[in-house]
Formats: structure tokens, sequence, C-alpha cells
């Protein structure tokens, strides 16, 4: 029997969740605008990254590639170090100081970076990006917190909507702001994080009461103290391996779809921008709308199992397509698969307390953001390798193989523990 078995009566908030998903009252309404403001974040500076390395440092385009590689890394490097320790300082404290404090700590961040005159600035500045990003484990515990077990994974989708929306509209709205120069959309991502705090501040209220409140321990705050906890609850440990490896294959799109695309058919920049954007607004449309109908009609693990079957054909599909406007057809079904993590998200949270929400939802964000550092690097890798002059095959499409390698491996995993549940 599961903790979630056990549980007498409603959880606080409970009320405030409709059947099927919360409503959209003021504090979730805050909840999934700090999730978009997570995504936007990122995308925001992408198109000025280049310009404001060079604008800082000076240098080549290509040194300054080597720099924002540096600063991605740290700045997924930060985030999986401190996943853990915001989501149990949530579970210690309560979701709300955590997440007004983190917005807080944003908005300062980014406007540093908006001022920065060297590059220990910026690296400083993405250094405390990543721990400020960490609370996407503290907004989804804040929303399991507020959901019945049946509810979860249907719930869960509204956070993905909102960083699909986030990384729709992150990019578009910083390649607009970048005309007015390379600093301009980093003050504006510091006032709408700053707008968010006040807001937050007004409208969101605690769900962290004594029930469910648990003393902080330093074996529960880091990464690798977390797993080990994690990997006690029953049946756990299989399904954070099944997350990680989707996590590795979904980020081939981040890391190769611009050099993949330009490679095969030439594309454009805008064409890029706009087959993303358009990638975004339908992972949005997957995790916000149609995730509570699948999940009604098949339930959390064929709905894993079956995003898993897409998400292989898909893979496979892309990496021999011989065509962009079918690259572009394909790019909406790509998009799909994005019912793995909400559902397999609402599996997991239904399997360790109440009291420990934030630590699962930290861990969660850890194994995202090692499959941030981990994934570009095996890639790129592969991209490289498959498309050098000297290479024995021209595959450009390998990277996809590779992701489509990792979804069988994790559908396999899926399947056995499935099995061995019962």
């Amino acid at each position: 029997m599961t903790g979630a078995d056990r549980r007498p009566g409603p959880k606080p908030g409970q009320d405030a969740a409709a059947k099927g998903k919360p409503r959209l009252r003021l504090p979730v309404l805050f909840i999934l605008i700090t999730v978009l403001l997570d995504a936007m974040g990122i995308g925001l500076i992408v198109p000025v990254m280049p310009d404001l390395i060079r604008d800082v440092q000076g240098g080549s385009l290509a040194n300054a590639a080597l720099w924002g590689g540096v600063l991605s890394t740290v700045f997924a490097l930060m985030q999986f170090l401190f996943g853990p320790l915001v989501g149990s300082l949530s579970d210690r404290y309560g979701r709300r100081p955590v997440l007004l404090v983190s917005l807080v700590v944003m908005a300062l961040d980014y406007l540093v970076m908006a001022l920065a005159g060297a590059m220990w600035l910026l690296v400083l500045g993405r250094l405390i990006g990543g721990i400020t990003a960490a609370t996407h484990g503290t907004a989804s515990a804040y929303i399991a917190d507020i959901s019945t077990p049946e509810e979860k994974s249907a719930n869960f989708g509204l956070i993905g909507a909102a960083f699909g929306l986030g990384f729709v509209l992150g990019p578009l709205i910083g390649g607009m702001l970048g005309t007015l120069g390379p600093r301009a959309p980093f003050y504006a991502a510091a006032g709408l994080a700053a707008m968010n705090a006040i807001f937050g501040y007004v409208v969101l209220r605690e769900t962290v009461t004594d029930r469910i409140r648990r003393p902080f321990t330093r074996a529960r705050a880091n990464p690798f103290g977390a797993f080990r906890q994690m990997s006690r609850l029953d049946g756990v440990l299989p399904l954070l391996g099944v997350y990680f490896l989707y996590q590795l294959a979904f980020y081939v799109y981040p890391a190769i779809w611009a050099y993949f695309t330009q490679f095969r058919f030439d594309w454009t920049p805008t064409n890029i921008g706009l087959s993303l954007a358009l990638f975004g607004l339908t992972m949005a449309v997957v995790q916000g709308l149609l995730i509570g109908p699948l999940l009604r009609r098949f339930g959390d693990r064929l709905t894993v199992a079956g995003g898993h079957v897409f998400d292989i054909g898909v893979f496979g599909l892309i990496a021999f397509v011989p065509s962009g406007a079918l690259l572009l057809l394909l790019t909406p079904m790509a998009a799909l698969g994005a019912v793995i993590t909400p559902a397999l998200q609402g599996i997991m949270s239904r399997r360790v307390s109440d009291d420990a929400q934030g630590e699962l939802q930290g861990v969660l964000t850890s194994i995202n953001a090692l499959a941030m550092i981990f994934s570009p690097l095996m890639m790129t890798s592969v991209f490289a390798v498959f498309t050098r002059g000297d290479a024995g095959l021209i595959l450009p499409g390998a990277p996809f193989l590779l992701s489509m390698v990792l979804m069988i491996a994790g559908l396999a995993v899926f399947l056995r523990h499935h099995r061995a549940a019962g």
C-alpha cells in the first residue's frame, strides 16, 4: 500500500482543485506564470547572448559560442545541485517564501546581467539564475499540494503547458527586444520577474501546513542524498530512470534542431525559429488540453507507454525525413510525446507522502538539469561524427536515432517495472 492509499481525508487546499484540473484561481495563475517566466527567461536571452558576450569582451562569434556553452553548462549545473535543496526548503518553510524570494533574486540577477561589463559577472549571473530557476520543482509541489491523487497527472500537464508556452514566447519576444540592443531583454526579464513577485505576494497562500511539514535535513538537501532517499521508496527509482532517459532523448531538439535543419534543408534562422515555436505551441496544447482526456481514457500507465511508442516512431521518421515540408508536418507530431512527463510525475507523486512532494519535485528538477548537461554533449558529438567531411556515412539525423534508442530503453524499463508492480 502506498502513502497515497493511507492518507486520511482531503489534503490542505484540495477544495481548490476542480475535477480534472485546479480552478484557475489567482494562486494557481501565479504558479503558471512563474513556470512560464522560467521558460521565457531562458529563451528570452538566447537570441542576444552572442551579441552581449561580444559587447562585454569583444572577440569572434566562435569565441562567443564557447562562452555561451560555458554559461549554459553552469546554469544547468546549478539547477542539478540546488533542485533538491530548494524543494526540501519548501517542504520545511513552505512554498510561498521559497517562490517569492527566488523571484526577487531572479529579478536582481537579470538586472546585474543587463549591467554587466565583465565576463565574470555574466558567469555569476548564470550561476545565480540556475539556482532561482530550480523553483520549477517547488511550483510542481504546490500543484501537488492542491490536487487529489487522481488529478495530479492532468494538473502537472498545466505546468508543462505553461513551460511550453514560455518556450514559444521567450525567443520571439527576445528577438524583437534584441532590436533595441543586446541588454534590452534582460531588463524586460527583470521587470517581469519583479511584477510576478509582487503579484504572488498579494495572492499566494501557503499550502504547507503542520500536518505535512517536514524537518530540513542536509541528507535530503543535496542531489545525491535526495536520490538515495527516493531510491528507498517502493517503485520510484525505476521511474526516475525512465524520466531521465526521456529527458536525455527530448533535449535532442534544442541541442541539434538548428544544426540539423540548416545542414539538411538549408533552413534560415526564421524558419528554425518558427518551427521551434510550432513545437512549443503544440506541446502546450498537448499538456494543457489533451492530457486530461488521454488520462481519463487510457490511465497513467498506458499514456506513458503509448507516448514512448509514438516518440520512437517520430524520432525514426525525423532521422530520415526527405523534405523540409514533411519535417514541418512532423514537428507538431513530435510534441505529442510530451504526455509522458505529466503522467510519470503523477505516478511518482502518488507514491510519496504529502510531506515529500517538494523533495520529489526537486529530484526531478535535478534529473532534468543532468539531461540538460549531458544531452547536448552527446547529441552534438554524434552530429559532428556523422556530418564531417571525412565521415564514412553522412547521416545528420543520427542524433535522432540515438534518441530513438534512448526511448526504446526507457520503454523497456517502464514495462519491466509495470510487470513487476503487477
